[in-house]
Formats: structure tokens, sequence, C-alpha cells
């Protein structure tokens, strides 16, 4: 016999409208079979629908009703091992790959320990409002299974609370050395995971090769085997600030053009890129550039804010910084007010030498781009929201039919009749602006119109 299917009614909620009258309405949101059904003015006065059967009715007491989150790039093994590393002594790039190499050769001898810290990273991404997230799984020489075996077993166990793209990564080397000719034993051991089910990216660090013409070879490799398989592909790219290095998202675009993969023939598979940095010191007529190639070749683009600020811009010998803060990560609102060219932003590491500090909240890191950027206008701000939903999910080929339905001033923040009933209810903003500029810890989390996950601080104080 078939289940019922699910009617959800969300009450007394405001929505993020663009319109200042829309926004400060109260909506009641109806969900059929994990789709939103109506979207109508709440009306105390009005009897509602008789909840029966398997509906329920979630009560949003004036709370704001956003898109659900997602991360767009985190990764999965190496969250919370901190503590496992060697002490940093420097914090520069070099040191954390070195700490955190040691720390992972371990990780096979402490499979447990894997499996809880990712765990934790989920649940705690679930309760915060995450349904959706593109998670990094190495595979090499060092940890062999151990870490894609932990992915494939959490995509399982979290089915149908969270959708975990797992994502076959390399993050060491290809190619063994300057003189290679052939890439060696870390490229044969991810060509034979690729057809275990449950695998939806293949990705690599093109930036450690040894040189630049092995990191075009890594970036062709890696097309080819996404098209094989039928895959996405995901690149850590241009993680520098060197005006003078050519950036490699061109090769890549070109790469792209070259075995056909383009907006045409590739569906919703999508090439994306992370980090990125190099792109925040583009000038407007390369920006336009890009901007006219992404029209036609589905490549996304992904700036990780905390890991980049940490990790990028460090002083010179002298002690002199090139770069100023906010211009060491991709300015999400402005480089679309300016250019036209959506960024979508990820946590990417959570507490460990790569990214020691933030937490994996998405709307903490929306909220931190306000102070970095020094961004103060309403469609700023809606910007950066959708860099953390909306964007996000389009940054990693989660595209809804429904996608065409929403367009106009509210642009992806606003349900839409026949969209996903896909939410993060954060109960104590009582208006769209105050879920970014003061996110609220108590959250509902729905996905497909069912509650998946609550929040909700426990509080006590002196105070008679």
């Amino acid at each position: 016999m078939s289940e019922e299917p699910q009617r959800v009614l969300i009450t007394n909620v405001h929505l993020a409208h663009a319109d200042a009258n829309a926004a400060k309405q109260l909506w009641d949101v109806q969900c059929f079979n994990g789709r939103v059904l109506s979207i109508v003015p709440s009306d105390p006065e009005t009897k509602r629908p008789v909840v029966t059967g398997h509906s329920s009715v979630i009560e949003g007491g004036g709370g704001v009703l956003l898109p659900s989150l997602c991360h767009a790039h985190i990764h999965l093994d190496k969250c919370f091992i901190l503590e496992q590393c060697d002490p940093l002594l420097t914090g520069s790039l070099p040191e954390a790959l070195y700490v955190t190499n040691k720390a992972k050769a371990r990780f096979p001898e402490r499979h447990a320990d894997v499996y809880a810290r990712a765990t934790r990273l989920v649940r705690e991404s679930v309760e915060a409002g995450v349904t959706v997230m593109r998670a990094y799984v190495e595979i090499d020489t060092a940890v062999g299974m151990v870490c894609l075996d932990t992915g494939l077993k959490l995509k399982s166990e979290w089915g149908g609370v969270c959708d975990i793209q797992i994502v076959a990564f390399s993050q060491e080397a290809l190619y063994p050395s300057p003189g290679a000719e052939i890439p060696g034993e870390n490229f044969e051991l991810l060509k034979s995971v690729l057809t275990r089910e449950g695998i939806s990216v293949v990705g690599s660090a093109p930036w450690v090769e040894p040189s630049r013409g092995h990191a075009h070879k890594n970036i062709a490799h890696l097309l080819k085997l996404a098209q094989d398989h039928n895959l996405h592909a995901d690149f850590h790219l241009d993680y520098n600030l060197d005006i003078n290095a050519e950036p490699m998202v061109w090769e890549t675009l070109r790469q792209m053009r070259e075995v056909g993969w383009t907006k045409a023939s590739a569906g919703n598979r999508r090439v994306t890129i992370g980090h990125a940095t190099r792109l925040g010191l583009f000038s407007a007529e390369e920006w336009s550039t890009l901007r006219k190639q992404l029209s036609e070749l589905p490549l996304e683009i992904v700036g990780l804010p905390q890991s980049d600020m940490y990790m990028m811009g460090r002083p010179t010998s002298d002690g002199t910084r090139s770069v100023p803060l906010a211009g060491r990560t991709l300015d999400a609102a402005r480089i679309w007010h300016d250019h036209g060219v959506r960024i979508a932003l990820s946590a990417n590491n959570v507490e460990n030498a790569f990214t020691p500090q933030g937490y994996l909240d998405p709307l903490t890191l929306a909220c931190l781009g306000v102070g970095l950027f020094q961004v103060g206008t309403e469609p700023e701000w809606r910007e950066l929201l959708r860099s953390v939903s909306t964007t996000s999910k389009e940054a990693i080929g989660i595209v809804d039919e429904s996608d065409g339905l929403k367009g106009g001033a509210d642009d992806g923040l606003v349900p839409c009749a026949g969209g996903p009933a896909d939410f993060v209810l954060v109960h104590e903003a009582q208006r769209w602006q105050s879920a970014i500029l003061s996110p609220g810890f108590d959250r509902t989390t729905v996905l497909g119109g069912r509650v998946v996950a609550r929040r909700k601080a426990l509080r006590w104080t002196a105070r008679n």
C-alpha cells in the first residue's frame, strides 16, 4: 500500500520579499507532496484548512522562512582535526599542508574517529538549515578508501534529511615529480573508484602539481573522467593573489570548450571552481570576458571567505601586505552588482589548519560578508543570502524544474507555487534583514515539506 502524500501548512511567517510591504506581511505556505502548493497572506480571522491524516502544521510565530541553506564546498573528512595536528607555528599554507598530511596518515587506523567527526559536521549543518552539501572526501596513497567509505556511508544514512553530494577528491598531486610524463598512483586510485554508486563529482587541486604544465594536464584528466562517468567536475583553482600569475580559469574554460562541455550539451553537469582568489584581482574587462564565456559554458565559482581571509595575503618578510583583508576572497555581492557574475559562498573547512576559525553555519558566513566587504544596502544583503542558499545550490548543479518561475525582484529567496518545499525557518528573526545581520540560533529545517531538524537554545538567566 502506497504512503499517503504529505500535506504540510507553515503558518505566520515572514518571507524575504524585496518589496517592504510584502516583507512585513505574514504568510501561510501550504506544501503538498514535497512541493509548494500555495502561498497566501495569514489571516487570524480566516479558518485554516483542517489538518488530518498525515498532515501537520508548522507554527512560524512570525519568524523568517528562507530557502534551505547549502554547503557548496565543504571537506567532510578533515573537519575538527586541529587537535590531532602538530601545533601551528606560522599558520602558513605549507605548514597547513604538512601538519594535515601528517594527521591524515593516521586516518586508516582511526576509521571510527573519521566517521564521528564527519557525522558531527553533517548533523550540525542540518540543524543550521543545510539540506544539501557538496562534501569532499580524499583518495590517495596515504588514506586509501577510508574517507570515501565514510562519506558514502553518511550519504546513505542521511538520505531524506540532507542530500550529500560525494566528491571523489585528490588533494595530492596526480603527477609524482616534475619530470613525470604520466600521472602516478594517486590518479589510478581516483580512477578506480568512479564506478562506485553514490559518487556525484570528481575533483582535484591542480595548483599542487609540480608545474603549470602538469596542472593543465590535471584539468584535462579530470574533465575526461567526469565526462566518461557522467559526473560533475570540481577544482580547487587559482588559489593565489599573484597579479602576474595567469589565471587557470581561462585554461579550464578553453578545455571545456575543446571537449564540448557546454550548457547546450551538459544538462545539469557543472564544472565548479573553489577558492578562485586570483579572480578578485580581475579588471572590469576581464570580468566582462568571463561573463560572456559563462553564458555558454557551465562553470560555477565558489568563494571560501573564512579560509581565504585566514590564509591569503600574508605579510612579506618586511611585514608589508599587498592585498587588504577584503581583497583576499571574492566579494560576492559587488561582483554580481558590478559585473553580473554570481558567486556562491561556502565554509570549506571547520577547525583545521587551513581554517582554524569560524563555524559551519552558512548564515553566519553571510553575516561575516556584511562587515568584511562593507556592504550596507539591502540588494547586497539579499545577494549574500542568495550566495549561501540558492546560488550555492546552482553552483553544484541542484537545479529545480521550477527555477524558471523564480525571476523578478525576489530572485530565488521567496518560495513559489510549484517549487521545492525546502526551507529554513529562523524563529528569532522577525524580518529577512535580521536573518543575515544577526542570524538567530533557533531554527527549523524543512526538506520536501517535512521537518528534518529543530534547533532550540536552552535559556536561563539569574534575573527575577
